[in-house]
């Protein structure tokens, strides 16, 4: 037997990973060398993916690399109806138009980490959007009720004697089904899909066919500790540009630092233990592991030399709390301009309100002194050539027509 192969299936079922369901099934085909059919699907409930779903497309890539085939699904159909396997309410429709927008570019963002050129790519509105009641009605059949109430966050809704649409109760129909549609031998989620995951076993057995293995990946918590979530904005995006994407790694807690390093990179196991030691026993200070941690992760998406000029960035603009060299310029084209909307239009902000709250959290400056105003106007003559420091990173020179 080829032990360092062996090594590498044992990592791959190890690092990062919750439960994998007939995990003996799983790894005697592995160690066999068969050409599995591996699946993934993503929901285009936001237009970025972040480093949390890139945990089980790394994943993939590992799996890639042994030669199987990767399949990777968009849910362009499941993503309208939605998913509240992780949610504590329910989770709005969303608009084809809203949902077509949003899974403009997840191919390119997947390409960072999977070679695509070798990736079977779809959509399962291919197959979804032509069932009818029949078929619905026939999947359904293979599921209660009390099945689909036992779930945690369901029951905690019931509980509270919040709404459960019968819609949340085809979700798991339609991700199953899609597993049947596709073949899937392995299919790859978070630990908040068991359910889902577990219907695709259970229609692939109605329907014949063998029933898939199942990985389920640890999920990550976000730059505020919280569950990395796009709909609070503690995200990395994979999207990110290199000093951003630093800068938010620079802001985990501590106690994620390890968690990070096992789940949202390739360092070697062994050489993480040895720095949780370090780092542990006062070997190495937590700072300098994290500037390691984000060089790792920059790397993997821009590569070592953006990731080495993003650290170089931040060790001078934050640490030594130097102004930046090349500071973007931003022409204001009407003017006076509330500072608000100088943010938004300059890229500082999201929207207004998200101006609001960062200029009352106290992280607005112009040149150094803090925005107090959340009214304040900004005109030639007064701020001509002067910086906008928003939060740790951000910069921004002000001129004029």
């Amino acid at each position: 037997m080829n032990k360092e192969l062996e090594a590498k299936i044992d990592e791959i079922l190890t690092r990062g990973v919750a439960e994998v369901i007939d995990g003996g099934h799983l790894k005697k085909r592995l160690l066999a060398g068969e050409k599995l059919r591996i699946k993934l699907g993503i929901d285009p409930t936001s237009p970025n993916l972040h480093i949390g779903r890139a945990v089980t497309l790394l994943k993939m890539r590992d799996l890639q690399e042994l030669g199987h085939q990767i399949v990777l699904l968009v849910g362009d159909f499941t993503g309208i109806i939605g998913d509240t396997s992780d949610k504590e309410s329910e989770r709005p429709m969303l608009s084809k138009g809203a949902v077509e927008k949003n899974m403009q570019t997840y191919k390119e963002q997947a390409g960072k980490i999977l070679n695509m050129s070798k990736v079977e790519f779809h959509h399962n509105s291919e197959w979804l959007a032509k069932l009818g009641y029949a078929e619905i009605g026939e999947q359904a059949d293979q599921f209660s009720l009390a099945e689909f109430n036992a779930r945690e966050n369901i029951k905690n809704r019931l509980e509270k004697g919040a709404r459960i649409s019968l819609r949340e109760l085809l979700y798991p129909l339609m991700q199953g089904y899609d597993s049947v549609a596709l073949k899937t031998d392995l299919e790859l989620g978070g630990t908040d899909q068991r359910f889902n995951l577990l219907a695709g076993r259970h229609l692939q057995k109605h329907y014949g066919q063998e029933q898939q293995d199942i990985l389920m990946v640890n999920l990550i918590e976000g730059t505020d500790g919280r569950k990395m979530s796009s709909s609070w904005g503690n995200t990395v995006n994979l999207t990110d540009t290199p000093n951003d994407m630093f800068g938010k790694i620079m802001s985990i807690p501590d106690e994620l630092i390890v968690k990070y390093f096992i789940h949202c990179t390739r360092v070697s196991m062994e050489k993480i233990k040895e720095l949780e030691t370090d780092t542990a026993f006062g070997a190495m200070n937590p700072r300098d592991a994290k500037l390691e941690l984000a060089a790792e992760i920059v790397k993997i998406y821009h590569g070592e030399k953006e990731a080495e000029k993003a650290k170089e960035y931040f060790v001078k603009t934050i640490s030594n709390k130097e102004m930046p060299e090349d500071v973007r310029e931003f022409l204001v084209e009407k003017e006076p301009i509330a500072v608000m909307d100088f943010m938004v239009a300059a890229g500082l902000a999201t929207s207004k309100s998200d101006a609001r709250r960062k200029i009352e959290q106290g992280g607005v400056s112009i040149n150094g002194e803090k925005i107090a105003m959340i009214d304040l106007v900004i005109e030639s003559g007064k701020y001509d050539g002067k910086i906008v420091k928003v939060g740790k990173i951000h910069f921004v020179k002000i001129s004029f027509k």
